[in-house]
């Protein structure tokens, strides 16, 4: 093995001189001291120390007794605030059912059970938070409704259909744009009002089928109510030719619609010239009917059943659109080929009365909404 290089064989002399001399002048009893500056964690010949299991078992009974002892003593306390919020919830719910006392009580059965639950909560929060300052807990109050909102929050984004349905029918209720049995359209559907609940609208479509509609579509939907106003007008466009006469022609049409039964005198029936056209004249009628004694469908159909007749019987001719070549046998002289029996402007037995065909159903599917769920006060049964 080669020796090693010159510097390096000074160097670790002078470092073994260097320890030698710091250990000659170091005081003495250097040992002691470093020994009693090391942390007992770092000691590894440290004894280890003996439990005493029956002072450590005499201790924690001591501390159960304690608070025995203070339970006890607290229990006074404790009961009265029990009976506190006993006694309150009692008064809210004998309260809540005599609103009419404090003038607070509706003819909505829905607001009613709003305010009833409204104020049975406030006199129950009242009597807890008494109950919480008797046993100096009133600090728990401002965490437990912090909390409280926290949650409400949480809860109302997760939630957010429902409470604006209920919202809504909270509103709905109070406005009454409509009452049951109503004949209403609200946007593109028409239909008659079963009930108005918590979450819906229920109506009853003319085809006889039940139609939900949420309350809030319902809110902010366009609502077109037929019944609110028992006059309705229905009008019809008829077309005559260009060569007939627009005196003659209206004042044969306004005479039978006048005639049909349901048709209103006052206002009394009109007219108008909707188009001028190279093909015809376009005219249109109007006419008024009572809904609650007649059905305006049936009457527009006999009104203009009776213009059709009478325009036909006074030879108004329609436009002639089409032009029809007929080739046939030799007819005695003045035979009219295209001739067909008249149409009677006058039948006796034309029905003009109010249509109760979904009746039946409607009643039944409002008995079933008599369980409290419906937010609307039930209409009259008609006739």
């Amino acid at each position: 093995m080669p020796n090693p290089p010159m510097p390096i064989v000074l160097l670790r002399s002078i470092a073994i001189l260097c320890a030698m001399a710091c250990l000659f002048a170091a005081p003495a009893g250097w040992a002691k001291e470093l020994q009693d500056a090391t942390p007992a964690a770092v000691a590894t010949t440290e004894a280890p120390e003996v439990v005493d299991v029956g002072r450590q078992f005499d201790t924690t009974l001591d501390r159960v007794r304690a608070k025995l002892v203070e339970l006890v003593a607290f229990s006074p306390l404790l009961l009265v605030a029990i009976l506190i919020v006993l006694a309150t919830s009692w008064i809210s719910g004998f309260v809540a059912r005599r609103l009419h006392w404090l003038r607070l009580r509706t003819h909505n059965p829905y607001m009613d059970g709003l305010i009833r639950m409204i104020v049975r909560s406030l006199i129950v929060v009242l009597g807890v938070v008494l109950a919480l300052d008797l046993l100096g807990a009133t600090a728990a109050v401002g965490a437990v409704l912090g909390s409280a909102g926290v949650v409400g929050l949480v809860i109302g984004f997760a939630f957010r259909d429902i409470a604006e349905n209920y919202i809504a029918s909270v509103l709905l209720s109070l406005r009454k744009p409509f009452n049951p049995r109503d004949h209403v359209r609200i946007d593109a559907h028409e239909g008659r009002v079963v009930a108005l609940t918590s979450r819906a609208t229920l109506l009853m479509t003319m085809d006889g089928n039940e139609l939900r509609l949420p309350n809030a579509l319902v809110f902010k939907a366009v609502i077109l109510n037929f019944t609110t106003n028992p006059r309705r007008r229905f009008e019809f466009r008829i077309s005559i030719d260009a060569s007939q006469s627009i005196r003659v022609s209206h004042a044969l049409a306004l005479s039978q619609i006048a005639s049909v039964e349901g048709v209103l005198a006052d206002p009394g029936p009109s007219w108008s010239v909707a188009e001028f056209t190279p093909n015809g004249i376009v005219l249109q009628f109007f006419g008024w009917v009572d809904q609650r004694a007649s059905d305006m469908g049936k009457v527009r159909t006999e009104a203009i059943r009776r213009v059709k007749a009478e325009f036909t019987r006074a030879g108004i001719e329609q436009p002639r659109t089409v032009q029809h070549v007929r080739v046939t046998r030799d007819q005695p002289a003045g035979a009219d080929i295209g001739a067909t029996a008249p149409e009677p402007v006058h039948v006796a037995d034309a029905d003009t009365s109010v249509n109760r065909d979904i009746d039946e159903q409607l009643a039944q599917a409002q008995e079933q909404m008599d369980d409290g769920r419906n937010l609307l006060k039930p209409g009259p049964t008609p006739p």
